[in-house]
């Protein structure tokens, strides 16, 4: 498994942006397929976006598409969140994750490997 690290979270107002990276420890990083997830208290993980591992195919949740886009540096082995007009129903704890496949997936089970999450809060 690879070990991914999430940070950029934090406390922003509604209509504010942030960004948020996962850097992962592992050299096969480039060959896998990436995702963003969140889960809010009481609720279920929620799919966000995906990414091919040769970041060329991208997928969103409608929930988030044209305000979220997700990257990915494979020399820096990180991916990119970068979350615009965010609203208070954006907060949750954000968890990056890899699969050990190049293609995209949306189910939090075709998911192998997990960061430990970052906060986000968003005020109204």
């Amino acid at each position: 498994q690879v070990q991914l690290v999430e940070s950029g979270g934090g406390l922003v107002q509604a209509g504010g942006s942030l960004r948020l990276s996962c850097a992962a420890s592992e050299r096969t990083y480039s060959s896998r397929a990436m995702g963003w997830f969140r889960q809010a208290p009481g609720k279920e993980r929620e799919f966000l976006a995906a990414i091919s591992w040769s970041g060329t195919s991208t997928y969103y949740a409608d929930s988030v598409k044209g305000r979220f886009t997700i990257s990915r540096d494979n020399a820096k082995r990180t991916v990119y969140l970068q979350m615009n007009s965010l609203k208070p129903e954006d907060t949750a704890v954000y968890y990056c994750a890899a699969r050990s496949s190049t293609v995209t997936a949306t189910k939090s089970t075709d998911f192998g490997s997990w960061g430990q999450g970052t906060q986000v809060t968003v005020s109204s």
